[in-house]
């Protein structure tokens, strides 16, 4: 005898007065704008410490490569201070990013566009305060390294529209 033994099938009785209900849900395939809006925070805190410990590692590789992060009175900016203000900024961002979640009407467009711009002004100082060309051009570079870590992270997380 080959194959796999079954046990012979028992009759039951139906009764017929009782009366089975199965419940059936049906889901939409396309996501509603509330459903795509999600919490941030979380991410973009994550994002926020990936971002310092970033920028301080690469900070602390230009420094010892010979960049000097002075500005036109030698005041330096030590390397713990780039992971103290690439964190404060990028929390900045994720409250930013949460308040246009429940308030703008395109909160993922109107974030990039705050975003984009503030990046722009950050680079203000960095061309503005007598940094030498070196430390100027990599304090730009460090805010676009912690911009891209960030900003895709908090736009990610928004809905396309509310």
């Amino acid at each position: 005898m080959s194959g796999s033994h079954r046990a012979p099938a028992e009759e039951t009785e139906l009764d017929m007065s009782t009366t089975k209900q199965i419940s059936t849900r049906t889901t939409s395939s396309a996501p509603t704008p509330a459903a795509e809006r999600q919490p941030v925070w979380k991410h973009g805190v994550a994002s926020a410490v990936v971002a310092s410990v970033a920028t301080t590692a690469l900070a602390a590789i230009a420094s010892a490569a010979g960049v000097s992060f002075a500005d036109s009175t030698g005041a330096s900016i030590p390397i713990a201070g780039f992971t103290q203000l690439t964190l404060v900024l990028s929390l900045i961002g994720v409250g930013i990013a949460a308040v246009m979640a429940r308030t703008a009407r395109r909160p993922r467009r109107t974030f990039v566009r705050t975003a984009l711009a503030l990046i722009a002004l950050s680079f203000v100082p960095d061309l503005t305060f007598g940094f030498d060309p070196a430390s100027a051009a990599t304090l730009i570079g460090l805010h676009i390294v912690a911009a891209v870590i960030v900003v895709p992270t908090l736009a990610g997380r928004l809905a396309r529209t509310r």
